[in-house]
């Protein structure tokens, strides 16, 4: 996803998040994401391996977040700044 792309809008073009920005909008997905996986399918892992539990929670949640919800943050992202510009 490009981040130099106008706010259809605002017509405002927002630029890329700096790394704090970026490490909040990822715990924003990640958490939850993890949080919801762990109360759904949690219990059904709960005799597996560590490490083979962590491999399926991540598998799970990876592609929710980046597919699902860091677009649709960074897109939220870029309309709070261009409406505070």
């Amino acid at each position: 996803m490009s981040e130099h792309v106008p706010d259809p809008a605002t017509g405002r073009v927002v630029g890329p998040p700096t790394k704090h920005q970026l490490a909040l909008m990822i715990w924003i997905a990640v958490f939850p994401t993890l949080t919801v996986l762990n109360l759904t399918i949690g219990p059904s892992l709960k005799d597996s391996n560590p490490v083979l539990r962590t491999f399926v929670l991540a598998t799970i949640a990876v592609p929710i977040v980046i597919y699902g919800l860091m677009p649709r943050l960074h897109k939220a992202r870029g309309r709070l700044l261009a409406r505070r510009a």
